[in-house]
């Protein structure tokens, strides 16, 4: 991608540039915006080597009006929005990513964006009762959603009240009508806690909707960034280059300026509505439908045939769950290392759990003990513990990443009794499909720890694997190798 003199504008159609030269990009035509594009993508990421989609001539809208889908969803898209070397395996990926979250975070202030006077988001503006959302082909992603939502794979950009720190967080966005959307924080995440300040002075909340750009942006503005931190400088240091900003005429917020579409308005003391409902990570609808602030929508700018970045969670694996088990693996596999725990050779942050509630590490045993030190660790630490309801350890033998032999190290080398460790009133969250039966009012969660490696004390005992060598088995792909295409 090219490098701005100016910094980096997010300019989404140069990653799909980069995504057709890794063969990575496929154009579907004549799908249905209701109910068709999310199950296409959900079908699409269980398969292996899903591509990247790119909804055009989608029914009742022009050609050029696009929806992408599964942007994140394979190593190499994602080494590439990250800007690494390309990596096509998943364990490669985690280890080029392994340190590199602590480095951009200590780089990003140098990164202030830096503000130009004009972009391709100002090809098309509308302004005041010219507002139509409507002329965009906003998804209804699942059968069961409250409505159609412009907003999945976004980065909403918003303005403390008391401070000029800007934030750039990823919160579902649901169209009520032309011009006016739901806007979904969850309490305590950082756009609801400028919210908050807003509502408490009794003053109007800026809001600018970024429903299009590289798809960088909308990777980083869903992860945890430090508090008063900008996401925009994150991304800067990661790109090595300042982000390419314009600035809102209405509110004054930064957007980046080659973004595709951009929603602009106020959310106003006391406008709430009906938001919802929507299936979360862990492929469940939490519960009934609730209460959102309304975003009045007063300007919309958009480039001429605009896309639509999707992300719509769905039962794992989803759209962007792979991204998550990748960036949560490397940042775990640092955490055990800086715990101090030796000889951890992988570790995996599965799909199913929405990578947060099945995690697998593969070590190699040391002494008595190193097992359930890992997995205690692992799931009992600060980037861990969250919904950590499963954590399973096995040898150094077991790919971390591949249900069946992590399941087959449960089943062959554990013994219940011993070898499972319960953490009870753990970490948890009111998201959890599980808390409609647990008796506790706060959002507790009981852990299992399963130690799945071979028992330390019988280790020269233990019954040898039934399967060729790993050197027999490479021979025999190279010289047979047209069996295994």
């Amino acid at each position: 991608m090219k490098r701005s003199t100016k910094g980096n504008p997010l300019d989404l159609r140069a990653w799909l540039d980069t995504a057709r030269s890794l063969g990575e990009l496929k154009e579907v035509r004549g799908a249905d915006a209701n109910l068709e594009l999310g199950a296409i993508s959900e079908l699409n990421v269980k398969i292996d080597g899903a591509p990247a989609l790119l909804f055009d001539e989608i029914k009742g809208y022009p050609q050029g009006f696009r929806v992408l889908t599964c942007s994140t969803a394979s190593p190499a898209r994602l080494s590439s929005i990250l800007r690494l070397p390309v990596e096509r395996n998943h364990h490669g990926l985690v280890q080029k990513l392994r340190g590199r979250p602590k480095d951009w975070q200590a780089d990003a202030v140098k990164y202030d964006p830096v503000a130009i006077e004009t972009g391709p988001v100002l090809e098309n503006i509308q302004a005041g009762q010219d507002v139509d959302i409507n002329i965009f082909p906003s998804p209804l992603w699942h059968e069961l959603d409250g409505g159609p939502y412009i907003g999945t794979g976004c980065c909403v950009v918003t303005k403390d009240f008391d401070s000029d720190w800007v934030n750039v967080g990823t919160y579902r966005v649901m169209v009520h009508d032309k011009n006016h959307v739901g806007l979904d924080m969850i309490p305590g995440k950082h756009g609801a806690i400028q919210y908050d300040k807003y509502m408490k002075a009794g003053k109007p909340f800026p809001v600018a909707i970024v429903c299009g750009a590289d798809p960088l942006g909308y990777l980083i503005s869903g992860i945890e960034v430090p508090f008063g931190m900008c996401e925009f400088n994150y991304i800067g240091a990661i790109l090595g280059e300042p982000v390419a900003v314009v600035h809102g005429e209405l509110t004054g917020l930064p957007i980046p300026a080659s973004a595709e579409i951009v929603l602009e308005g106020w959310c106003h003391p006391g406008d709430v509505k009906t938001e919802g409902p929507f299936g979360e990570f862990h492929g469940y609808y939490p519960g009934k439908e609730g209460t959102a602030p309304v975003v009045t929508i007063e300007r919309v700018y958009y480039r001429n045939d605009p896309i639509i970045v999707g992300s719509p969670p769905a039962k794992p694996p989803n759209d962007y769950s792979y991204s998550k088990a990748v960036m949560r693996s490397a940042l775990l596999f640092d955490a055990l290392l800086a715990a101090g725990v030796p000889d951890v050779r992988s570790v995996w942050a599965h799909e199913i759990g929405g990578a947060r509630m099945f995690n697998v590490v593969a070590i190699k045993q040391r002494y008595a003990g190193h097992a359930r030190q890992a997995g205690h660790i692992l799931n009992q630490c600060g980037v861990g513990a969250y919904m950590s309801r499963y954590t399973v350890v096995v040898d150094e033998d077991i790919d971390p990443s591949n249900l069946q032999e992590v399941m087959w190290a449960v089943a062959t080398r554990t013994d219940p009794e011993i070898d499972i460790d319960i953490i009870k009133r753990g970490m948890g969250s009111k998201n959890d499909p599980m808390f409609v039966a647990y008796r506790y009012n706060a959002p507790y969660s009981s852990k299992a720890i399963i130690d799945a490696c071979r028992p330390y004390d019988h280790l020269h005992e233990f019954p040898a694997v039934a399967e060729a060598s790993k050197e027999l088995q490479e021979k025999v792909k190279a010289k047979w190798q047209d069996l295994f295409k």
